[in-house]
């Protein structure tokens, strides 16, 4: 049977109720049989990985110590940083930090391999008044880019979907 992925994404001003259902929607998941796929930053990346064994997730990290995490899918492969650079607006921009950041976006999406047949199936997130921003703006572009469906909890009728899934 092969693997089952998803992105569990999003700001890190996510507001504490939708950290909490985060949290609950990553072990339903995990009980369903998917892998989260995640980067490890505050606010929501953290929410959805905290419940769950290191066996359950993907935590892609930009460099080695960030966040405090330990993890063997540390930086981005050279195509994670093509991918980024011709996806993201402003690039020419962007500091070095920030384009590690926006690489390891795409592995959270696609997957270290950058297969579709290991892509991430969905992605969960939130963000602001369901605006597109920050790193999580890239992963939602990479995600349309390839018809992986995006699902926004700053959006009611998809945070009633997930509450209900729940069972809160």
């Amino acid at each position: 049977m092969s693997k089952k992925y998803y992105a569990g994404i999003g700001s890190r001003q996510t507001p504490q109720d939708i950290l909490d259902l985060m949290g609950k929607v990553a072990i339903k998941l995990r009980d369903d049989g998917w892998i989260l796929r995640s980067g490890g930053a505050d606010g929501a990346d953290t929410a959805f990985a905290q419940q769950l064994e290191r066996t359950d997730v993907e935590v892609f990290i930009p460099w080695r110590g960030f966040n405090g995490i330990e993890s063997d899918l540390v930086g981005a492969t050279n195509r994670a940083f093509q991918i980024a650079e011709a996806n993201h607006p402003a690039w020419n921009r962007c500091s070095q930090g920030a384009r590690k950041l926006h690489a390891r976006n795409v592995h959270q999406v696609y997957g270290w391999d950058i297969d579709p047949t290991t892509y991430s199936q969905f992605v969960i997130c939130w963000t602001p008044n369901a605006e597109r921003v920050g790193g999580t703006a890239t992963a939602i572009k990479l995600a349309e880019n390839v018809g992986i469906e995006v699902f926004n909890l700053a959006n009611a009728d998809v945070r009633n979907r997930f509450e209900k899934f729940v069972g809160v």
